[in-house]
């Protein structure tokens, strides 16, 4: 019994995270490949809200810079295409 509640008592609460772009008041260009590519995963996917911690309006912004990029070839679209 005393394992179970001493479990209960363990629980990990996560940070809020916070919108980097809003607290450093950075802005979302396709030409900064450094940045962008902050925000894609090894196979090239774009990284969704729920990891980045992104507000709303922000994460459409860095999607469309990120589509644009891949559209001007700055950035691949996929692994194979390195």
């Amino acid at each position: 019994m005393e394992d179970m509640e001493s479990k209960d008592k363990r629980r990990f609460f996560s940070r809020k995270k916070i919108c980097r772009f809003c607290a450093e008041d950075i802005e979302i260009d396709y030409k900064n490949i450094d940045l962008l590519s902050q925000y894609i995963t090894d196979r090239k996917k774009i990284v969704p809200r729920r990891s980045t911690g992104l507000c709303a309006s922000h994460q459409k912004i860095l999607a469309k810079a990120i589509k644009r990029a891949r559209v001007m070839a700055l950035i691949p679209f996929t692994v194979l295409h390195d």
